[in-house]
């Protein structure tokens, strides 16, 4: 990946390929592993509460949910909540806050992973924790519990150029193209994307995407369908 970037001690890579190789290395499954354990440790340290979860404002959950309700409203709600089925999965829910303010008023919440069940697929503040290659296997793998017409939605911190990476928690923030790179390596559409507002302005800027697995009717320029086939998700 040819983005340039800093951690979070000041120090600057020429690209995300010279961080990750130092990170979890080129082919290094416990450099890897270990990676994912200091961030695992980090997060078991931090207070199960909303104000927890959000590095202390708390205070911005009212606005981010107000936030993702209207970019839902924008995607897939052209008729009224309840007309029909459906279902969507919390990803990386952590202690559930968007499930218990946002998906559970629209979506019935029972988990199976079967093929082509969710309407949404929501993913918010935790795919930051992953390498880039596990990112797109993530996507690649959880896209067959599409329905048709259904979508990722991914809510993150974005980096206002390249990449930042925070040394305590072992996340990186990547940058819109950053991200756009990415969701075109696991073959998804970009439907939709929009910025969350209302948020501190120390804080990174958040961003939405809406991400379909074929190209949403409607949309212009052609692209090779990819057929979805079940896998079980590993990281």
């Amino acid at each position: 990946m040819d983005v340039c970037g800093a951690d979070s001690d000041g120090r600057e890579f020429k690209s995300a390929r010279e961080m990750w190789s130092e990170e979890i290395g080129e082919d290094d499954p416990a450099k890897k592993r270990d990676w994912y354990r200091k961030g695992v440790s980090y997060w078991e340290g931090i207070e199960a509460s909303v104000d927890g979860v959000l590095g202390g404002y708390g205070h911005v959950n009212e606005c981010d949910v107000k936030g993702s309700e209207s970019f839902l409203g924008e995607i897939l709600f052209n008729r009224p909540p309840g007309k029909r089925h459906l279902v969507s999965l919390d990803c990386g829910s952590g202690i559930g806050r968007v499930t218990k303010n946002l998906l559970l008023r629209y979506f019935n919440e029972d988990f199976t992973p079967e093929v082509g069940r969710y309407d949404v697929i929501w993913v918010q503040w935790c795919i930051g924790q992953l390498a880039d290659d596990d990112f797109v296997s993530f996507f690649r793998r959880a896209k067959v519990g599409l329905k048709p017409g259904g979508f990722f939605v991914v809510k993150e911190n974005v980096a206002r150029s390249g990449f930042v990476l925070d040394k305590e928690d072992k996340s990186i923030t990547r940058s819109d193209s950053y991200f756009k790179q990415l969701f075109k390596q696991a073959d998804l559409y970009l439907y939709k994307t929009k910025e969350q507002k209302g948020f501190p302005e120390e804080l990174f800027p958040v961003r939405m995407y809406a991400l379909a697995a074929e190209e949403p009717r409607g949309h212009r320029g052609k692209r090779k369908k990819h057929t979805n086939s079940p896998a079980v998700i590993r990281l």
